[in-house]
């Protein structure tokens, strides 16, 4: 048995955790700059930022122009406010969008020769300005995570992650989430989900991962459903970013596996959320991993009871309810792409091109 775990982060979780711990992004400068989008003056967080920041003596500017799937245009235009002068750290606060954001910026500041499209090719730098990263959805883990998931000119998701993408401070602090909307809070807890069982299954898995994992599906399976009905539930929040964090982590060291892959073009080209958008893909895709693991995705899918079980818990979420069309010609292209995508390496079983094929025309079916 052989494996390797590398996590960085110094992360702070639980209530206040910003507002006890922030005195250590005195270390990091004087001046730093917010990434964020609009939610975060609604839910406190932004508040609370300021005023550590302010007891410490920092300076910053907030940059609250990022919205849902990040893009190559993004960047340019903070790249272009911020290149020219001294910033010592960045700040993403909000879910995954501004998170993953304020990494690929810290990647532009830090490297000022190299293009925008260059950061999914981390030969081409390294390093990047320090982040800390203050989560206020429970999905994406990035707080705990090296990765950046950007969308690019031709309005395809890629990414980056290496040592160095990691945040150096995160502070995840479960209140911040109590005023996220339902169908939010399903689709962010189903991204939680989508790591966990992905990590569990993927190929760079390893037993702590796996351990790391299961805590996670079980946490998510049984809270999910109570959060989304009392979502005023601090307990209940608590416990959803408690699992997404423990599902970051799982990717940070597993990655994740060709199930995302399936559902990036569904959330770019049909506005649905990444979360919801990946849960529709993953009881078909585990299948197919099935045909040459059977074992690893048997145990991770006995904690819904087997496959059927996972699939009734998705459609008890809402996860199938999604009001869009996916013609032939939408699945021909996904197809192509899918079945050429990165996270095949880290995944079991066969997915050429008419196998994706038919994963997407089996999902189709089911948003029917």
């Amino acid at each position: 048995m052989s494996w390797k775990f590398y996590e960085p982060p110094k992360l702070f979780f639980g209530k206040d955790a910003l507002i006890e711990n922030g005195e250590l992004m005195r270390n990091l400068g004087k001046r730093a700059v917010i990434t964020t989008g609009k939610s975060s003056s609604v839910n406190g967080s932004l508040n609370d930022l300021k005023k550590v920041l302010n007891s410490l003596g920092i300076d910053y500017e907030v940059y609250n122009r990022v919205g849902e799937n990040p893009s190559f245009d993004m960047l340019r235009d903070a790249r272009k406010i911020f290149e020219n002068e001294r910033i010592d750290f960045i700040i993403g606060l909000g879910g995954g969008s501004p998170m993953d954001f304020a990494k690929a910026l810290g990647v532009l500041l830090a490297n000022p020769e190299i293009d925008v499209s260059d950061i999914y090719d981390t030969e081409k730098y390294d390093g990047m300005t320090p982040v800390v990263a203050v989560p206020t959805t429970s999905g994406t883990g990035s707080e705990v995570t090296q990765y950046s998931v950007i969308t690019n000119d031709e309005g395809h998701k890629g990414g980056f992650g290496t040592e160095f993408s990691f945040p150096t401070l995160s502070f995840a602090d479960p209140k911040y989430t109590i005023t996220m909307p339902e169908r939010l809070t399903m689709s962010t807890g189903i991204d939680a989900l989508c790591h966990a069982v992905e990590g569990f299954v993927s190929k760079r898995s390893s037993p702590i991962v796996r351990l790391l994992a299961a805590e996670a599906i079980k946490i998510i399976r049984d809270n999910l459903e109570k959060t989304m009905k009392n979502p005023e539930n601090y307990d209940f929040r608590e416990k959803m970013m408690y699992a997404s964090t423990l599902a970051g982590i799982v990717i940070a060291q597993a990655g994740t596996t060709v199930n995302h892959a399936f559902g990036y073009p569904v959330t770019t080209f049909k506005g649905v959320r990444h979360g919801q958008a990946t849960g529709m893909f993953l009881v078909e895709t585990l299948k197919v991993m099935g045909e040459e693991n059977e074992e690893i995705v048997t145990k991770v899918s006995e904690f819904f009871g087997g496959l059927e079980g996972l699939e009734e818990f998705l459609k008890s979420v809402g996860v199938y309810e999604a009001d869009i069309e996916i013609t032939d010609e939408d699945i021909r292209l996904w197809s192509e792409r899918t079945s050429k995508a990165k996270h095949l390496r880290v995944t079991y079983g066969t997915f050429d091109f008419e196998t994706v094929k038919r994963i997407y025309e089996k999902v189709r079916e089911k948003l029917q």
